[in-house]
Formats: structure tokens, C-alpha cells, sequence
């Protein structure tokens, strides 16, 4: 008897199959037999007396079906002019109140006289029959809405959800842009360095970051890349800043077994071991020590950047990095997931943490 809750008749491209089976039944068809089903059986307790008597049950089955096809022929009605779109028109409750009620009473009544052969009691019947069945639909009608009312309340839940996801999505996009341009300044800047000193060496360089390149491309539409993957292109730009600083930069990778593959947003660790390189390496006469280390703490993963030195603070820079990297980390990872930084007993230590599966 409720109507239906998938008044749409827009096409959908997605796949039934992928659908919950729940969302693939048709309910308003399930609900409306149910219901009718529900009022025919409540009309044949009402009679359950003279249902031996000729064409009495037949006259209860006409009131379910009567009150089915009515109901029905009213949804329809109202799609086709499509008063259930916005605020609620006074129509959907005039016309079970003054059509659809007096429809079925005068249809049960054709169906009494066809089946049974008379009406008893003239036209008393009348006032009773159309007040009972105007109730009816118009309780019909109220369910229809209270349905309609929750559609409504979840596809704005939905639509909401979509937007907020795009909205990450989209911030997230605008955080990977600036990390690029980010570290290619950066790598850029230490090509330039042995441009004339030495040739080769720059040749090298600019070989590895090539490869950086292609990784950054290939990953710059994922919003997660496993570690592995990562620390490959941590590697390679270590390999670069090598060339560069010769035995001043000592790096070390220490990764736990299982934690290979681990997803982290591309470019993240990159972007820490730059800053280690820049602010650790660079800054000292004699080099600094650079160790990255993954393991497992409980139920997170921590993977520790740290470089031999001191937490500076530097007019010039862009301190784009560390803020992005904490921002695409919270957006592609949660609210549990951390990163911070410190330092201690003469090691700076940029400490990433996140929950991981068991």
C-alpha cells in the first residue's frame, strides 16, 4: 500500500549486478502487494461470517484489487504531474479524500451487486463506505509522503557525501600540484650546482631525476601509492643529492618485513627526505646522517625520517612541503593518521604514523 520511494524513471549506467540486492528490488510493488494484500484480509475477517455465502470472498478479493489498481492509477497521477517534486501540493490530499474514496466505495458496491446479486439497506451504506475508504487512502497518501520524505532525506545525505568527497579530491589534487613543482625546484637547484664543475655528474643527475619524473606523472592522479614504490623514489633521489654532496650524505633504509606494501600518498617521504637533505646535509660542513625506518607500532605503521642536526627556521623558505604533506596525509588517511616533528639529542626526526590493516 506505500507508495513507491523510486518515482525516477531516468536511466541509471550502473550495473544491476554490482547493485545490493535489497536496492534492486522493486519495493514499491513489494509494498503495494503487501499492504492491498493486508486490506483484503482484514475486509475478509470483517465477513469471515458469509464467506460461505456466494460471491463473498470473491467481493473481498475485489476490494484489494480495486484499492491496489486505484492507488496505483493515483501514483501515477502524481509523477506524471509531478507534484511530488517540492513542497507538498493540496491536491495529494483533496483527491483520496474526495476521488479515490468514493471510487472504491462505489466500486466494492458495482462489485457487491455483480457477485452477490444485491445490496442490502438501500443507500445507508453510502456516507459510511466513502468515509471509510477517503481514511483509507488518505492514510495511503500519508505514507506515500512520509516516503517520499525519506528518499528525499537520502538522496541529499548522498549528494552531500559526493560533494564533500570531491571536495577532498579536489584539495588533495591541489596539494599534489604544489608538492611537483615543489621538489623539482628543489632538485633543479642541485643540477645546477655541477652544471659546469661537473658535466657528468650532472648528466647522472639529470638521468635519475627523469625517473623521478615518471613516477611522479604516473602517480600524480593516485591518491596512494604502496611504500615500496615510494621508497624506490626516495632512492633515486638520494641518488641524485649523492652525486651532489658525495660522502657528506650517508643513507640508510631499514623497512620491517610486511610493511612493503603499506599505502602512503605518493611523494610524501620524498618531501621529508628533502627536507632532511636540505636542512641536515646541506647546512652542515661535514654531511649528516640520513636514516629511514618503517615498522610496526600495534596497530599503525611509523615510518621515521631522521637526519643528524637541529630544527631550523629559515626566512627563505617555502615551507610548502611539511604543511602539504600533514594535509594530504589527513585527507587521504584520516584523522588518526600523524605526522610530526622533533628533536633530540642531536637528531631531527619527522615522524610519520597511521593505522594499518592487521
Amino acid at each position: 500500500m506505500l507508495a513507491s520511494t523510486n518515482s525516477s524513471n531516468k536511466p541509471t549506467t550502473m550495473v544491476n549486478t554490482a547493485r545490493p540486492l535489497l536496492a534492486r528490488l522493486n519495493w514499491y510493488w513489494i509494498l503495494q502487494s503487501l499492504g492491498w494484500t493486508l486490506v483484503f484480509i482484514m475486509v475478509a475477517l470483517v465477513y469471515s461470517r458469509h464467506l460461505g455465502m456466494p460471491g463473498v470472498l470473491a467481493t473481498c478479493a475485489w476490494t484489494g484489487v480495486s484499492g491496489l489498481l486505484l492507488s496505483d492509477l493515483w501514483h501515477r497521477i502524481i509523477k506524471a504531474r509531478r507534484w511530488n517534486a517540492g513542497a507538498i501540493k493540496w491536491r495529494m490530499l483533496a483527491g483520496p479524500l474526495l476521488l479515490l474514496g468514493p471510487l472504491q466505495a462505489c466500486s466494492i458496491a458495482a462489485a457487491i451487486y455483480i457477485l452477490q446479486g444485491k445490496i442490502d439497506g438501500g443507500l445507508s451504506w453510502v456516507p459510511g463506505s466513502f468515509a471509510l475508504w477517503s481514511c483509507v487512502f488518505l492514510g495511503w497518501q500519508i505514507t506515500y509522503l512520509a516516503a517520499l520524505a525519506l528518499r528525499r532525506a537520502n538522496q541529499f545525505e548522498a549528494t552531500a557525501l559526493r560533494m564533500e568527497v570531491q571536495a577532498k579530491d579536489s584539495e588533495l589534487r591541489a596539494l599534489q600540484a604544489q608538492v611537483n613543482p615543489h621538489f623539482f625546484f628543489n632538485s633543479l637547484n642541485s643540477i645546477r650546482a655541477l652544471v659546469y664543475e661537473e658535466p657528468d655528474s650532472a648528466s647522472q643527475m639529470i638521468d635519475q631525476l627523469a625517473s623521478l619524473m615518471r613516477y611522479a606523472l604516473q602517480t600524480g592522479q593516485l591518491h596512494k601509492v604502496p611504500l615500496q614504490k615510494e621508497l624506490e623514489a626516495v632512492e633515486a633521489y638520494l641518488a641524485i643529492e649523492k652525486i651532489r654532496f658525495e660522502e657528506r650524505l650517508r643513507a640508510r633504509i631499514e623497512v620491517e618485513p610486511g610493511l612493503e606494501q603499506v599505502m602512503i600518498p605518493p611523494m610524501s617521504l620524498q618531501t621529508l627526505v628533502e627536507n632532511a637533505v636540505k636542512y641536515g646535509v646541506e647546512m652542515s660542513t661535514t654531511g649528516s646522517d640520513i636514516v629511514i625506518t618503517a615498522r610496526r607500532v600495534g596497530d599503525n605503521a611509523l615510518i621515521e625520517i631522521a637526519n643528524a642536526g637541529a630544527i631550523r627556521a629559515f626566512g627563505n623558505s617555502t615551507k610548502v612541503g611539511l604543511s602539504n604533506t600533514r594535509k594530504r596525509l589527513a585527507l587521504s588517511m584520516g584523522e588518526e593518521a600523524s605526522l610530526q616533528l622533533s628533536e633530540n639529542s642531536g637528531w631531527v626526526r619527522a615522524t610519520l604514523q597511521f593505522p594499518v590493516a592487521a
